[in-house]
């Protein structure tokens, strides 16, 4: 537990109960992707009940922290995944899981860009149906 709350604290955030609860889910040494709702539902598994809003209060700092990558998949499915490095997906929409593409991506033919302006990175989401 102290771990977490320097953790948390080494990125300037206020080590409250629920965050350490929800960073000690999250944070574990294994990739996850989560929406709120997900995680609700996991930590309610574990006898933590936290209410919808802190746990998007809660994810939202930590993305705002550099701690989440967030992925918008459409306007009501919203995921976040604790590998933070440039990666790519999987998303299966009606069995609602991302996973992780282990393996290289190459994108040919992208469009020439706007003036003044630079591909900064690609990530590209595979969209899935059974």
């Amino acid at each position: 537990m102290n771990d977490i709350k320097q953790f948390l604290r080494s990125n300037a955030l206020r080590p409250t109960k629920q965050r350490i609860v929800i960073a000690g889910y999250l944070f574990d040494g294994t990739d996850k992707h989560v929406t709120a709702e997900s995680l609700s539902t996991e930590l309610a598994k574990r006898k933590h009940i936290i209410s919808l809003a802190t746990i998007y209060n809660t994810l939202h700092d930590f993305y705002e922290n550099g701690l989440l990558k967030k992925l918008t998949l459409s306007a009501d499915r919203v995921y976040f995944d604790t590998n933070t490095n440039d990666h790519h997906h999987f998303y299966s929409e009606k069995e609602q899981f991302l996973i992780d593409i282990n393996k290289n991506i190459k994108v040919n033919g992208l469009p020439k860009t706007p003036k003044n302006k630079k591909i900064n990175k690609i990530e590209v989401i595979v969209h899935l149906d059974k």
